[in-house]
């Protein structure tokens, strides 16, 4: 608009977002989905002085793509990892009836742990906030699941075993 013409009235139109014509035959769901523009666009506000439309730009800025790129690499490696040893336990279970022995006994004793240490993890990252608290929640967690490791090797080694034991268990 040009600055000697006096202010009109804003019509509908003018308050429309840019992106809104090239998609009005589309469905405002399908609209929505499909909009490449979702994070940045241009949009026409009307200012409280005066009565002219002008435009202004709105971008979200997310965290740097460097370092999203980094934590989500990290995230998913973890989360793949997570599900990994979820399935080679569900695969453990027959194999421990089938083949006992130390090397599924001290998988089983990895396994074990792990799956465990990572899911009570989770379970405090939920509920324990607080930046002192976590770090001690955490060491305890670290210390609980060193000891459980420490203790299920000890019993692979000294005694019959985790396979033997559950078998032991089952068969009075």
């Amino acid at each position: 608009m040009e600055e000697n013409q006096p202010c009109q009235k804003s019509s509908k139109a003018q308050l429309a977002p840019a992106w809104s014509t090239e998609l009005d035959q589309k469905s405002p769901t399908e609209s929505l989905f499909y909009r490449s523009s979702l994070l940045s666009r241009t949009l026409v506000a009307q200012q409280k002085d005066q009565d002219c439309p002008y435009p202004l730009t709105a971008t979200i800025h997310g965290s740097s793509s460097l370092y999203a790129a980094s934590v989500s690499k990290a995230a998913s490696l973890h989360w793949t990892g997570e599900r990994v040893v979820s399935v080679l336990l569900l695969a453990m279970g027959p194999a421990a009836y089938y083949f006992p022995g130390p090397a599924v006994d001290y998988s089983l004793a990895a396994a074990l742990t792990l799956h465990g240490h990572w899911g009570i993890g989770q379970v405090l990252t939920d509920y324990v906030h607080g930046e002192p608290k976590i770090k001690m929640v955490n060491a305890g967690l670290f210390l609980l699941s060193t000891v459980t490791f420490a203790g299920l090797c000890y019993f692979n080694y000294n005694d019959v075993g985790i396979c033997k034991a559950v078998a032991l268990l089952w068969s009075k």
